[in-house]
């Protein structure tokens, strides 16, 4: 009796449906992104550049500068800053090529995924969409004992059971919105 108290206890709750509630989603740049720096009548400080592992960036007369959780706008205002010192008015466009993201902004898919990966959130991202990305399911996934895992906040991380391999089965009804920062973990199943 107590052991079936507990794994009711251990059960994952069913996924959320779509909320009122808006999910930021202004474009963070993250390690790893490629940049196309433009900087007005500037054709040397012109340049492609790829975010490092450590976050910053480095062009011209600017040996280093942080661009991880900036948004394109905010890079370009620090940029031009940056230049005021060597550039009468300096007009800075930033531009992301190469999208990564930060890991607090990106979908992450690990266990039994025919691709797992780590991909950006995008406004409106569903279950459906993440799949798709992955190129769905191995042969040996328990698709319908997977789970998505969701910081919460203060309150750490919920846990989601998802109903994968009805998804993809075409039961719409398991299509559930993803937030960035969603871990979607498919086991294995047992043999």
């Amino acid at each position: 009796m107590i052991s079936l108290v507990l794994l009711a206890g251990c059960a994952a709750s069913p996924p959320p449906a779509a909320s009122d509630s808006p999910i930021e989603s202004s474009y963070r740049i993250g390690p790893g992104d490629g940049l196309q720096i433009y900087v007005r009548n500037n054709p040397d400080l012109t340049m492609q550049v790829p975010v490092r592992p450590d976050g910053n960036i480095s062009i011209p007369l600017v040996e280093s500068m942080a661009a991880a959780g900036k948004t394109p706008q905010a890079l370009a205002d620090d940029l031009e800053e940056s230049l005021s010192t060597y550039i009468r008015n300096p007009i800075v466009t930033v531009i992301v090529t190469n999208f990564v993201g930060t890991y607090a902004d990106q979908v992450r898919v690990v266990g039994e995924a025919a691709r797992p990966q780590s991909m950006p959130y995008r406004e409106g991202m569903t279950l459906l969409d993440v799949m798709i990305n992955v190129g769905g399911l191995t042969q040996f996934a328990a698709g319908n004992r997977a789970k998505l895992v969701r910081e919460t906040g203060e309150e750490g991380e919920t846990t989601y059971g998802v109903n994968l391999q009805e998804l993809l089965n075409g039961e719409i009804d398991n299509n559930v919105p993803v937030h960035p920062g969603d871990v979607i973990i498919i086991p294995r199943t047992y043999f």
